[in-house]
């Protein structure tokens, strides 16, 4: 197992001579098989072998008990070890994230509070996942929805990290321990179902393995390999056109940009905004397929983007920036359903939800529609000349200008009075009326549910 182990580290280039390789151990199966491995390759390998255990604070006295366990080993193996307490809880609720999320970002930290230590030593991460926690997170991607890169995210290097046995196959690790007599314990968590993940591991990768091909996970492995290569290929042609078509304040795609494959346009524009993002979550390929269709409408056509960012159609193409908070007379930004849009009229966010009956919310800001019956993509834009409302159940139209006076909007606010439309009709005037066309009523089948904050509000 062990030149297993070295032949696929040599292979991959994951360590260098001198390196310090921090391995993360939680007590469990994988990572006492991977630290074991890696105590038996250190002096052929050259390395520095340190422990990093993170205790949540979560499971009481197991979390307690596996502390306990991974110092104990340590000292008998004669392996530095550090553990970082976190309370991940509490942390969840300060952070506004979920504590599987939580618990990412803290052994994140616990990981560069050890390399701060090092003094400029060489680091390497070491993470114990293997063969089969990739397939599970290859089928967990796939169902919820991903590009080639969320098909291959477990990587054998990215970076500082590294992941030794993604090689070995949970039986053979299992094996591995039972022949070497290296004991392990058992993380409560993994039993439940409760987890998309768990479930996956315990009911969906099994089917597979018996029902289709006893080496799914094993073939899985391979195929994020050649995922992997196809990924980074696109990833490199699209960077080097990028280069044309960037500006002092972002990037200007041309006609000459949507000659290129769509899957290097994909590629090109996905770089370009997280460059101007300076970051990678929350860019979805929702947002970049409606950068892409802006070249198909007309010019002053606009939308918003997470994190300030804004598209515009122009007469040159599509101008991609960090957006300026003036409100020009004839803009619009695409309402993203679902999604949240910001704009200097506000932020609108958008979901949808099957109707059974439930209790409409009379909120100022928050409103009702019977998504069934809106046909077109909505929109968000001051007003124009020719925008109407229907007013009754009977179908009859009232114009904008009208309704504004009787709602009592003073005259110099109008302009500045924030509307979702489709084309001319008024679907809401934000703080003030909506469409009765789109109310809910028995037939109601979907329904889309519009918050406003911010920006001008009609107190």
């Amino acid at each position: 197992m062990e030149k297993e182990v070295l032949a696929y580290i040599r292979q991959n280039k994951m360590i260098e001579k001198g390196d310090t390789v921090l391995a993360g151990v939680s007590g469990g199966s994988d990572s006492m098989a991977m630290l074991r491995i890696l105590k038996k390759l250190q002096q052929e390998l050259g390395i520095t072998l340190r422990v990093v255990h993170v205790h949540h604070g979560i499971r009481g006295e197991e979390a307690d008990r596996d502390s306990t366990f991974v110092e104990k080993i340590c000292r008998e193996w004669e392996i530095p070890c550090t553990v970082y307490y976190y309370d991940v809880p509490g942390l969840s609720r300060e952070w506004k994230l979920g504590e599987e999320e939580t618990g990412r970002l803290v052994r994140k930290e616990a990981f560069q509070k050890e390399i701060a230590q090092m003094q400029n030593a060489s680091v390497k991460i070491a993470l114990a996942h293997n063969q089969e926690d990739l397939a599970e997170t290859m089928l967990h991607n796939l169902c919820r929805g991903t590009g080639l890169r969320g098909l291959c995210t477990m990587r054998s290097v990215a970076g500082e990290i590294i992941r030794p046995i993604l090689c070995l196959s949970r039986e053979k690790i299992a094996e591995y321990l039972a022949e070497n007599e290296i004991r392990h314990i058992q993380d409560s968590t993994n039993l439940s179902d409760e987890y998309t993940r768990n479930r996956i591991r315990h009911h969906i990768l099994p089917a597979l393995e018996q029902e289709v091909n006893k080496k799914a996970a094993e073939h899985m492995a391979e195929t994020a390999e050649r995922i992997f290569q196809a990924e980074e290929y696109l990833t490199q042609q699209s960077a080097a056109i990028l280069p044309v078509f960037q500006t002092e304040e972002g990037y200007c795609f041309t006609d000459q940009f949507f000659e290129q494959p769509k899957i290097i346009q994909t590629y090109a524009l996905q770089q370009a905004m997280e460059r101007l993002a300076g970051r990678r979550k929350d860019l979805t390929a929702v947002h970049y397929e409606k950068v892409l269709k802006l070249y198909e409408m007309q010019t002053g056509r606009r939308i918003s983007l997470p994190y300030q960012m804004e598209a515009r159609r122009t007469y040159d193409g599509v101008v991609l920036k960090n957006k300026t908070e003036v409100v020009v007379a004839g803009e619009e930004w695409e309402l993203l359903i679902p999604g949240t849009v910001t704009c200097p009229l506000g932020e609108f966010s958008a979901e949808i939800f099957s109707y059974e009956g439930q209790k409409i919310e009379e909120k100022k800001y928050t409103k009702w529609l019977d998504y069934d019956r809106i046909e077109k993509n909505p929109c968000i834009r001051t007003r124009k000349t020719g925008d109407y409302l229907v007013i009754n159940a009977q179908g009859n139209t009232k114009k904008l200008n009208r309704c504004m006076i009787d709602e009592k909007i003073p005259a110099e606010k109008r302009d500045t009075v924030p509307l979702v439309t489709c084309g001319e009709e008024i679907l809401w005037m934000v703080g003030g009326r909506m469409n009765e066309r789109y109310k809910i009523n028995p037939q109601t089948r979907k329904v889309l549910v519009l918050n406003y904050q911010g920006g001008y509000k009609n107190e």
